[in-house]
């Protein structure tokens, strides 16, 4: 059906257009108040983005690394300190032409090929965000000209800061630790642009890292206006840096330097303490690497080098050295008698032997001390009289006193890598053997062999607790000095009586007479001590034991030396500690070393002049001897291997934590499960006696 067409008035026309000019108008309305408030916020809201954004892109701003805090030394010599630094980088994700840009670097800056070798594998293997170092402490008209055609050369990043120094080099490596630049994954972690920027490093060991967060500071920022090329218009107004805290410490940098150049060629370390306060006056580890090196970027050939040392270099000796602390612990032995009611005048006869049971335990005299007592008995260093005391007594009654003069004790120091050795009794080897405690171990610990393992910082506190009487606390930082130690729960008498035993070793024809001081009015009180590490067979046994001198360096016996002066009113202690010694040569044993490095705090002339003597003899200081060392490393490699050897070492963990140390510290485990072993069958280190001098020296 067909509807008749639709008539509209000229008032329903009207109405039509007037709603469809009002949503019009509404729509036009609402999108002009959307632009307005768009433009709105990004002229208010967005505003302080927006500038920076356009400030990019005419300011360049780069981080200035913060100057570390210096380390100190008591009397404020430098032992860290920081030298002004120009260097350049390269980032490798900014680098376009690297042979075109390598080409004009090796122009402005002199490079030689060896360099170019190291900055090419450098390349290959760092991650597009790391700096890669082209060369550090470049002349200033040198960086000038780098500076100049930067914007010619993207990836080149010149920069002027400060490097760390460490003045004394590798006579403090294991104090400080060193500085070095953030891995990947450090960044990764963290996303500090600071880890990226060129120049910063952090701590990576010893002090440097443990105390990193009062050392770091805070870094300053550099601004640039440049052009649209990245051209160089003016510099801008530049944030300062705000340096790190400086921490002073208690060591004597002149006493440092001075113990690790006296140490020699010798694997080992020296701890001295003061008496009177605890404080560290010296921590050596020698031999040791050159923190320098280390802070710069050790290369592949001298990693390698110092991995395969048979010293171990790498190790800190005084905190991850555990040893046998053979006879130095016969004072301690003495006050433990003296604390169960033994009388110092009681005399033991040694014949040079004791039969227990079915076993035969010898005396390092193989005629015998004959009658002796105490006194004697620590001066002439007899085993015997410690085993028949001991035996009669039970180690049970000594291991308490040995905790209380700090052996097995772990210290509040700021130093990352520890072991704190070992206190054995019938309770701990029950827990970690389930066997029973026999005379056997009484025997072996009563010389400071079996079960008993003492790093060199605990025989350090030891010697001082004995000479103050005090329980003092060895400290490095000097605003943690713990002072106001509480006495030692021991009778004064006691102790009198074993610092007399010790005064005899020195003074009395006992057997550190090499040691005496030649200083009127001071004299030294001591104790001598040797630590087998080998197994001794019992064909070796019967055709005679072989000595020292005899044997490889890995087999040879370790020499130790505890001591403090002066005797009447002690104020300083020591401990040295020499792996493989074997008191083989008598200007490198423990005695002289102990003798001058006493010397040096009382008559520093003296003990200089000594050193004069001797040092040449072992082929000059340390510097001239490391140099000597690489060179003669360095002239066994291959070409090829020379080559490849100068890259830096970017995945070398910390030298405290380097397998070399590791396998060290493997080893030195397996020769003490060894005397473990040899003790339960009856052939421990007791059964041929300490190697002690039998004569004065």
């Amino acid at each position: 059906m067909n509807r008749p067409p639709r008539i509209a008035t000229e008032a329903q026309q009207g109405y039509t257009f007037s709603r469809r000019a009002w949503l019009l108008g509404a729509a036009q309305i609402g999108v002009g108040t959307v632009l307005a408030g768009r433009m709105g916020w990004l002229a208010i809201a967005e505003n302080e983005r927006y500038n920076l954004l356009s400030e990019s892109n005419r300011v360049n701003m780069t981080l200035i690394p913060p100057r570390r805090g210096w380390l100190v030394d008591r009397h404020g010599n430098p032992i860290a300190d920081n030298r002004t630094d120009f260097r350049v980088d390269l980032i490798p994700d900014r680098v376009v032409d690297e042979e075109r840009t390598l080409a004009a670097l090796r122009q402005l800056l002199a490079l030689t090929e060896e360099d170019l070798l190291r900055i090419r594998a450098d390349l290959k293997h760092a991650a597009g965000f790391q700096p890669v170092k082209v060369a550090e402490n470049v002349g200033w008209e040198r960086f000038a000209a780098v500076q100049v055609r930067q914007p010619e050369l993207p990836g080149v990043a010149p920069t002027r800061g400060f490097a760390r120094n460490y003045p004394a080099g590798a006579a403090v490596a294991h104090l400080t630790g060193y500085v070095g630049s953030a891995t990947a994954e450090q960044y990764k972690q963290t996303k500090n642009p600071l880890f990226v920027t060129p120049g910063f490093k952090l701590g990576k060991d010893g002090l440097e890292k443990t105390l990193e967060d009062e050392l770091r500071g805070k870094p300053g920022a550099k601004r640039i206006e440049v052009t649209a090329r990245g051209k160089l218009v003016a510099e801008l107004a530049t944030r300062v840096d705000v340096p790190g805290k400086t921490q002073r410490l208690t060591i004597d940098a002149g006493l440092q330097e001075y113990a690790a150049r006296r140490l020699g060629t010798n694997s080992g370390s020296a701890v001295v303490l003061d008496c009177l306060t605890g404080e560290m006056l010296c921590m050596v580890s020698m031999p040791a690497y050159d923190p320098n090196s280390f802070s710069d970027g050790i290369s592949q050939l001298e990693w390698k080098m110092l991995s395969a040392d048979d010293h171990v270099p790498l190790m800190n000796k005084v905190t991850q050295g555990l040893y046998p602390p053979g006879s130095t612990v016969k004072p301690m032995n003495g006050l433990a008698l003296l604390e169960a009611g033994v009388s110092p005048d009681e005399r033991v006869f040694c014949g040079g032997a004791l039969r227990v049971g079915s076993g035969v335990f010898h005396c390092h005299k193989r005629r015998g001390h004959g009658a002796i007592d105490l006194r004697g008995a620590i001066a002439q260093s007899c085993d015997i009289y410690f085993y028949e005391m001991i035996r009669r007594l039970g180690y049970d009654r000594v291991a308490p006193v040995a905790r209380a003069v700090g052996l097995g004790e772990k210290y509040d120091l700021p130093l990352a890598a520890q072991r704190y050795g070992t206190v054995p009794d019938s309770a701990w080897k029950e827990r970690k053997y389930k066997t029973k405690w026999t005379v056997a171990d009484s025997l072996n610990s009563s010389i400071g062999q079996g079960y008993v393992l003492a790093n060199p910082m605990q025989l350090a506190v030891m010697a001082m607790r004995i000479a103050s009487g005090r329980m003092l606390q060895p400290s490095l930082l000097m605003d943690k000095v713990a002072r106001n130690a509480p006495a030692l729960p021991f009778s004064a008498e006691n102790l009198r009586v074993v610092r007399e035993g010790m005064w005899k070793v020195v003074n009395g024809g006992g057997t550190g007479g090499a040691s005496r001081l030649h200083i009127p009015g001071v004299e030294l009180a001591a104790k001598t001590g040797t630590a087998q590490v080998r197994r001794i067979t019992m064909a070796e046994r019967r055709s005679g034991v072989l000595s020292n001198a005899q044997l490889p360096f890995k087999l040879r016996d370790h020499a130790l030396f505890v001591c403090f002066a002066p005797v009447e009113n002690p104020r300083y202690a020591a401990s040295i500690v020499l792996e493989h010694n074997g008191h083989t040569v008598r200007n490198l044993d423990t005695p002289l070393i102990g003798r001058d490095i006493m010397t040096y705090l009382f008559d520093k002339e003296r003990a200089l002049k000594s050193l004069a003597e001797v040092e040449p003899t072992w082929g000059g200081d340390i510097r001239t001897r490391m140099a000597a060392q690489e060179a003669a490393y360095r002239a066994t490699t291959t070409a090829a291997a020379a080559a490849q050897a100068v890259a830096t070492e970017t995945d070398a963990p910390a030298p405290t934590r380097a397998r070399a140390v590791e396998q060290a510290t493997d080893a030195s485990n397996a020769a003490q499960e060894a005397t473990v072993s040899d003790i339960g069958n009856g052939v421990g280190p007791a059964s041929v006696g300490t190697t002690e001098p039998s004569e004065p020296q």
